[in-house]
């Protein structure tokens, strides 16, 4: 396991392939169980269509995923030899603002994922606006479905003329993205360079989000943590969860929930489940404040240090 821990978007108009894109990764970085494509390979046998095991495994990613079955890519992660990726998927636009608002999903980078055969689609510009909005540094523009379109680079050379169009239009440092010729069906440029593009001369993808620069945590910000959730646990009472976004937070440290301003001094941290005596950004928590009851936050409270609340808008 590498040190490095990196939150990864991937973004893009809905049917340009992103579920796929996202099995492909898991698939060519081994992070996908064993048991699950063996199940996919019987079945594909079963069906005469022995070796079709990887595109069962794609088709079921979606499935699964509305069935909360095996592989559940809202939160799914895999290795490279520089990071430890989460992926923080974003299904639908709605869903997806709402989560990058609660901070459920703030993420460091984004695979924007364009489709060769399609381009840029209302739910493409959406996203790069999003991802420019709310901070995403770098962006890896995979040129998806290169399959369908026969590898044909004059195809590529369009579609990379217009994200870059959208991008200026939305003040993105066209400089920091990076444009990928990919077939996430076929694995073209993923993990491995590809014949079908001799054209291309660039990196793969993985070598890409290996390359990302390191999210330089903000530690020395005032603590801010979204709350995800509020649990109930036997023996311990209330337990907020949530990312630690900036700042620290330390056992034994006053804090503030806003807007329903309540607070309370921190009795137990916890990651992982086992204890910590402090937690810094992009950790995921649970944390044990003293006299606050399950009915006096809620999903979407911010809490920070008593002495530096997190400021509450009128409107």
């Amino acid at each position: 396991m590498s040190e490095q821990h990196q939150n990864l978007a991937i973004i893009g108009h809905v049917d340009h392939g992103k579920s796929t894109l996202v099995g492909r990764l898991l698939y060519e970085t081994g992070s996908v169980p064993e048991h699950v494509i063996e199940q996919h390979r019987e079945e594909a046998e079963e069906k005469g269509k022995g070796g079709f095991e990887f595109a069962y495994v794609m088709d079921n990613l979606a499935e699964e995923r509305e069935r909360g079955v095996t592989i559940d890519i809202a939160h799914q992660e895999f290795s490279t030899d520089a990071y430890d990726f989460t992926i923080v998927d974003c299904p639908g636009h709605r869903d997806f603002v709402k989560n990058m608002i609660t901070g459920a999903s703030q993420a460091d980078n984004a695979v924007l994922v364009v489709a060769a055969d399609d381009g840029v689609a209302p739910q493409t510009q959406e996203h790069v606006f999003l991802a420019r909005t709310l901070g995403i540094d770098e962006l890896i523009i995979g040129v998806n479905k290169m399959d369908v379109v026969d590898y044909k680079e004059d195809t590529f050379d369009e579609v990379v003329d217009e994200v870059n169009q959208l991008l200026q239009q939305v003040q993105f440092q066209t400089d920091d993205a990076s444009f990928i010729p990919i077939s996430a069906f076929e694995g073209d440029n993923i993990a491995e360079a590809s014949d079908e593009t001799p054209w291309y001369d660039g990196r793969t993808l993985l070598e890409a989000l290996n390359d990302l620069p390191e999210p330089e945590p903000p530690t020395d910000a005032p603590l801010r943590l979204p709350i995800q959730d509020v649990y109930t646990i036997s023996g311990i009472g209330t337990v907020p969860v949530g990312r630690i976004e900036t700042g620290v937070m330390n056992i034994g440290d006053n804090v503030s929930f806003q807007p329903s301003d309540v607070g309370g001094e921190v009795k137990t941290i916890e990651m992982h489940h086992e204890e910590v005596p402090k937690a810094e950004p992009g950790d995921n928590v649970g944390f044990n404040v003293r006299g606050i009851g399950k009915d006096d936050i809620r999903r979407g409270d911010v809490c920070g240090p008593a002495d530096e609340p997190p400021s509450v808008a009128e409107t």
